[in-house]
């Protein structure tokens, strides 16, 4: 057989080898794009839902689909399929990233914790006051958890669009805030989202949970375990009477953040098969006929494997399905929001909307900005060198996006109320798009890039 040319092709993927992302560069990237998807499905979602197709478009989200054997079938509309099940993938990132955040990112220092933890509680409290305050009582309460929220995904997107405008240590501020923002609604859901607790189904999830967490400690870093039990424990919490989505943050907590091999035993051992593919290398040149040089080339990607983390592995390939399909799914399902523009005024001033809309727009950025001030003054924390306050009012103001995590809670707080629903997410919609713009155009006229030196 001819041997190929020492002439060497780099195709364009090849590249990737020399491209080298520190896992926070990776997830803006990745939420950054998200965000632009998300805002494409979003709009053909509203054009959906009020055009001549917004008839079929519900029809299909309310068909049933069931799966399983008889005796153990699980029968649910599209829609909640979608909400109930896909989401829970989305929740298992989540819980992925809080973990990673927790034990060595942002949140892991406590000096460098202190300031987005602040922001992030001051963005929870004084939206959920000013809904609360608008709607004291009856079931329009309910929808109090729907302005905590803020969307990374859009706000990132939002960010990033301001380029080198903008330091780069508030995107990391702005990710900080939001995985804090997230915890606090998961929290939220779970405890005060829930209608009846069936106790044989919480039993079976806390049991499932335990022997999930003895995996961990056993050492076992293979996830195809984890993913089969962690399937039983979504359908164990979904008959609880609990949200199905917690157990995506469960699950997520309990895979290993220990990787099997120490990075001085990996070095050790690759320069050992690096060696022995040299040698296997003089010998045949082409991997397809030479079985050797193929298998040492395998045994050093078993390697590569298992000196990472698994949960940082898992959260790596799940970002792609969660960002790319299951948040824009969730956006054509739920963004189809049918607006009588004859109506359009008395929606906008109903209490729900006007309670969601002050509490995102206004309530996220006097909670963010004034909770960091007091947290500055009192000498608490300090911000970054190359930020200020203008940087945090415009992060105030983008954390009024409250598109993905808002709409969820609102399906939950007013899902016998389809009245109710429908102005919780135009109050969502215009509340988003209001705090959005008013971000990006304040930072784009405040931001100075003389203030601070972009690294190269």
């Amino acid at each position: 057989m001819k041997k190929p040319s020492g002439k060497e092709y780099i195709a364009p993927w090849e590249k990737a080898f020399d491209a080298v992302l520190s896992p926070l560069d990776e997830f803006i990237h990745r939420q950054t794009t998200s965000g632009v998807l998300l805002m494409l499905c979003g709009a053909i979602a509203l054009y959906i839902a009020n055009s001549h197709w917004s008839e079929p478009y519900h029809h299909i989200l309310k068909t049933y689909f069931t799966i399983g054997v008889p005796g153990f079938e699980l029968s649910m509309s599209l829609h909640h399929w979608i909400n109930d099940g896909l989401m829970a993938m989305f929740f298992f990132v989540i819980g992925l990233e809080l973990k990673r955040e927790i034990l060595v990112g942002e949140l892991a220092d406590p000096r460098q914790a202190i300031l987005p933890i602040t922001a992030a509680l001051g963005g929870m409290i004084v939206p959920v006051v000013i809904y609360m305050g608008i709607n004291p009582d009856g079931h329009t309460r309910d929808g109090w958890g729907i302005p905590m929220a803020t969307d990374i995904a859009f706000a990132l997107g939002a960010l990033a669009l301001l380029g080198n405008r903008v330091p780069k240590s508030l995107l990391t501020f702005l990710v900080a805030l939001a995985i804090v923002d997230d915890l606090g609604a998961v929290l939220v859901i779970a405890l005060f989202y829930t209608d009846t607790i069936n106790m044989v189904p919480l039993i079976t999830a806390a049991v499932i949970l335990l022997l999930l967490f003895a995996m961990n400690l056993g050492g076992i870093r293979r996830p195809l375990p984890y993913i089969l039990l962690g399937t039983v424990l979504w359908v164990a919490t979904l008959n609880s009477g609990i949200h199905a989505t917690i157990a995506g943050i469960l699950l997520a907590f309990t895979i290993p953040m220990q990787p099997k091999y120490d990075p001085k035993r990996f070095l050790s051992q690759a320069n050992n098969i690096v060696d022995k593919i040299k040698d296997s290398y003089k010998d045949d040149t082409s991997v397809l006929t030479n079985g050797l040089l193929r298998t040492r080339i395998q045994a050093l990607g078993e390697g590569v494997q298992r000196v990472q983390a698994p949960a940082q592995v898992l959260e790596h390939k799940m970002h792609l399905p969660s960002a790319y399909l299951v948040i824009p799914i969730f956006s054509l399902a739920n963004a189809g929001i049918p607006i009588d523009w004859a109506s359009f005024g008395s929606v906008i001033t109903h209490p729900v909307s006007l309670g969601i809309t002050a509490g995102l727009v206004g309530g996220k950025l006097f909670g963010i900005a004034g909770f960091c001030w007091i947290a500055v003054k009192l000498g608490l924390t300090k911000l970054p060198s190359d930020m200020n306050f203008k940087h945090i009012v415009g992060v105030g103001l983008m954390g009024g996006i409250g598109f993905t995590m808002s709409i969820f809670i609102a399906e939950l707080g007013f899902a016998q109320y389809a009245q109710e629903l429908l102005i919780a997410k135009t109050g969502i919609l215009l509340a988003s798009i209001i705090a959005g713009l008013t971000g990006f155009i304040w930072l784009y006229l405040t931001a100075n890039t003389a203030d601070y030196k972009q690294p190269e």
